[in-house]
Formats: structure tokens, C-alpha cells, sequence
């Protein structure tokens, strides 16, 4: 384990967002049309810089240039398809980190496909709702569209398999985030149901991953972070100045920028409820820290 995660998984976090802040990032980002804007506005507010690179023929020169590397598979046209199989092997053999966001995937062939063709070459880490990681085991058929049908500890085994067959970190989002390598589990309990009606509140978190991951020396330690400091800057957004029900999903999105970017690493140690426990021989996880 790292030891500055076992020490203390917040403070850790922190210093990891001050990191990102300090390095800017360049995130690569071929995702789906639906959140381009809003993952763009969202790893400028964190302190990264988006870029979204996402044709054949340029994929994969920028895949090695770039911190770090995004694969959404919201709406995976012809020329994304090529542009991921073009990416992927590009950073790998540069050893830029990526992401994998296997949205949907379960009861679309063509989705479904590719991300089983992806999770060959070894994501450094796989992000999706409990339904998406249960579907890449071939053990469920996926979600509601892009919304999760099964709950995150439903999700724990799946993740573990995925995590040691794949040598990835997976991160499984749901009202308490589950991060796991096979051997460590963190739970995130932070964030706010606001998160889930607005355009992007996943797919950008997949973004804010690969920014984490390029300063981080640990993938799990990354993902924690990254989680951590998202779903600490929703809960911060969707605190109501003048009482219950004056946020809704479309103050919420605005005043979710505005927080990330002006979290400070002190916010995310007073706000944290993180988490870390270790996995025994036995298949029992002994907490090592909240």
C-alpha cells in the first residue's frame, strides 16, 4: 500500500489535488457527445487542461504528448472506435495512464465489444455505475441505459475480478464509491444525489481520474483522490444558501465548476469520509484507516 494513503487516505487526496493544480495535466479525452463541454469546463476547473482528440490519424501521436488518457464509451461512433483502438496501444507504450468508462455496456453489442477489446490492454483504471462492472464480467446484462441497476456493494466481487484479472484499479460509483485493486477497497461516502441529474456528472468524473492518475505514483491512490475531491465539491455545491430546495439540477451544475475550483486541499480533509481497508489471504478486509 502506499504508505501516504494508509497514513491518511484525506490529507493524501489533498495533496494530490494540489499536485494536479501545480502540473496542469493534459487529459486526452475521447468521449461521447453528450458531456464534451461539460468534461472540458470540468478538468479546467479542477486545474488540468482538456483536450479532445478523438479522430484516427491523431489519436494516438496525441495520446503519446498527453498526461493522461480518457475512453467514454457513450456514443461510440465509427471514428471513436478507431480512435480508442489508436490511443490505447499509443499510451500504453508512452506510459500515459488511461481511463476506461465502459457506459452502457451489457445489452449494446457494439459497446460491449469494444470494451471487452480494451480491457485486454490493461486500463489503469476502469470507472462505471455498479451495472457496467458486474456487465464486464459477463455476469449481468448491464444497467437502465446509462443508469445502474444493481448497488455498489452488489458490484464489490465483480470489481475485485476485473481489478486482479486486469491489473487495473476500478472505481464503481454509487451513493458510497467502492475503489478497489483486489487487494485494497476504499468507500467514499461523500457526494450528493444532485450528481446524477445533471449531463456528465460520471463521464466528467472518468476525466478527473486520468488527471489524477498522471501526478499520482499510485492508480488506487489516484482514483481515491480523484473521487474524493469530486464528490467533496458536489456535497460543497449543493449546500442550499436559503434553505432546502432552493439548488436544483440547474443551479446545481454551475455551482459545481465554481466549487471544484475553488476547493481547497483544507475543505477535503474537514469534509472527508473515506475509508481504506486491506483484503486478507482469507478474503476479509480489515479497515485500515477512515
Amino acid at each position: 500500500m502506499s504508505d501516504r494513503l494508509s497514513i491518511d487516505p484525506a490529507r493524501h487526496s489533498a495533496e494530490l489535488l494540489n499536485l494536479v493544480r501545480e502540473a496542469t495535466p493534459l487529459v486526452q479525452c475521447i468521449t461521447n457527445k453528450v458531456v464534451t463541454n461539460v468534461t472540458a469546463n470540468t478538468l479546467l476547473a479542477l486545474g488540468a487542461a482538456p483536450a479532445m482528440v478523438d479522430i484516427r490519424g491523431e489519436s494516438g501521436v496525441f495520446a503519446g504528448i498527453a498526461s493522461g488518457l480518457l475512453v467514454n464509451l457513450g456514443t461510440p461512433t465509427e471514428e471513436q472506435r478507431d480512435a480508442a483502438r489508436e490511443a490505447v496501444p499509443a499510451a500504453n507504450a508512452a506510459g500515459t495512464p488511461w481511463v476506461l468508462d465502459p457506459v452502457a455496456v451489457g445489452s449494446l453489442p457494439v459497446r460491449t465489444a469494444l470494451a471487452h477489446e480494451l480491457l485486454v490492454l490493461r486500463p489503469t483504471v476502469i470507472r462505471g455505475n455498479a451495472s457496467e462492472v458486474i456487465a464486464l464480467t459477463g455476469a449481468g446484462s448491464g444497467g437502465r441505459g446509462v443508469d445502474a441497476s444493481d448497488s455498489t456493494d452488489s458490484a464489490a466481487d465483480a470489481a475485485a475480478h476485473l481489478a486482479a484479472a486486469h491489473d487495473s484499479v476500478v472505481a464503481v460509483s454509487g451513493p458510497v464509491d467502492l475503489i478497489t485493486d483486489g487487494r485494497r477497497i476504499a468507500r467514499v461516502a461523500n457526494g450528493d444525489p444532485l450528481l446524477t441529474l445533471v449531463t456528465g456528472g460520471g463521464c466528467a468524473l472518468g476525466a478527473v481520474t486520468a488527471a489524477f492518475l498522471a501526478v499520482a505514483d499510485d492508480p488506487f491512490a489516484g482514483a481515491v483522490a480523484a473521487t474524493l475531491v469530486y464528490t467533496v465539491a458536489a456535497e460543497i455545491a449543493a449546500a442550499a444558501p436559503g434553505g432546502v430546495g432552493t439548488v436544483g439540477p440547474g443551479t446545481f451544475a454551475p455551482r459545481f465548476l465554481d466549487a471544484l475550483a475553488q476547493l481547497t486541499a483544507e475543505q477535503v480533509v474537514e469534509r472527508a469520509r473515506v475509508r481504506v481497508s486491506v483484503v486478507d489471504a482469507s478474503g476479509v478486509a480489515a479497515l485500515v484507516r477512515s
